[in-house]
């Protein structure tokens, strides 16, 4: 995830640049699309950075994961005033950054399109390609994390009485 954003600059809630080389180094990273004057995602919004919060705090050391919003605002004062008022500290790209407008139209960056895949034989004959195991692309990292965002996010659930404890 480090490599979208070689040679862009991120900026943090309090206005700071950030080299997301630093930032995102081994981090798993959460892309957040959203918009100040969409409602749902204002909905959605404080939910995140209460999970954000949750999960960096609860685990010793925190966890290695970073939300990145992305903007939908209208403008950057826009951006800015949702980010102030609503925004756990996590990163931003720039309003203005051209990279956002590649995504808006749908564009994948080239650098999610590679994957090195190594398929891991079973048993039988390896000639049948029905011997060979899946491969998952999760790094352990991001296994770990996912086991995180679960548990994190089940307390929160059920302490939200969303879901009952079973």
């Amino acid at each position: 995830m480090v490599d979208v954003f070689s040679g862009r600059l991120l900026v943090s809630k309090d206005g700071r640049s950030v080299d997301p080389e630093e930032a995102l180094q081994n981090k798993v990273v959460g892309l957040y699309f959203s918009a100040g004057w969409c409602s749902p995602c204002r909905d959605f919004t404080p939910v995140l950075c209460d999970f954000y919060t949750d999960l960096l705090e609860e685990c010793q050391p925190p966890a290695p994961f970073e939300v990145v919003f992305i903007s939908s605002d209208h403008s950057a004062e826009e951006m800015v005033s949702y980010m102030h008022s609503m925004h756990g500290d996590w990163l931003a790209l720039p309003f203005h950054d051209p990279y956002k407008q590649s995504w808006r139209m749908g564009e994948v960056p080239e650098d999610w399109k590679i994957a090195s895949v190594t398929s891991v034989f079973k048993k039988g004959k390896n000639e049948d390609l029905g011997n060979y195991a899946p491969v998952s692309l999760t790094s352990v990292p991001g296994k770990v994390v996912k086991e995180l965002v679960l548990d994190v996010s089940s307390k929160q659930l059920e302490e939200k009485k969303f879901i009952r404890s079973s």
